[in-house]
Order: structure tokens, then sequence, then C-alpha cells
């Protein structure tokens, strides 16, 4: 039996830079964590008309225990839960 496809919401800015898109993701996922439905971890982002060129936001690593690494994509250091973790 195959699963059922997961969908993918698309949805533009007006941002111009990716620090500011990065924001917004930020923003999204502290407003919206909330609901289940979304899976913020595997947040990418991408330029208008270079969708097929994307940017991952978060690490996304699977943690000991529940939960994923909260940190960004690139982070130095070990994985942690909130993304404010002071690098070792």
């Amino acid at each position: 039996m195959t699963a059922a496809p997961r969908w993918v919401v698309h949805l533009p800015t007006t941002l111009t830079s990716l620090d500011a898109a990065i924001e917004l993701a930020v923003a999204l996922r502290d407003s919206l964590g909330h609901v289940t439905a979304v899976d913020f971890g595997e947040t990418t982002l991408s330029e208008e008309d270079r969708q097929f060129l994307r940017t991952r936001v978060w690490c996304d690593a699977r943690l000991d225990g529940p939960g994923r690494c909260r940190r960004r994509d690139d982070h130095d250091g070990p994985c942690a839960t909130t993304e404010d973790a002071v690098d070792s």
C-alpha cells in the first residue's frame, strides 16, 4: 500500500533578502508551531524565479528522546532543542 502524498504550501512574499525571509520563517514557526499539520523542520526558502534552488532553514536532526534540532541548518556545535543554545 502506498502512503497518501504530502502537500507543500508555497507562500510567496515581497521580501527581498534571505535574512528577512528567514526572520519570517522563524516568526511563522513561533506563532504557528502548535499546528501539527505544518512540518516546520522541513522549511526551505527560494528566490521567486529560482524555486528549484532551495535553502534549508533548520537542521531538524533527530535528537535523543523526543524532538528535533531547532537550530539553523548550518549551525556550529551540537544540535539543540532551541535556536539560541550556546555553541560548545
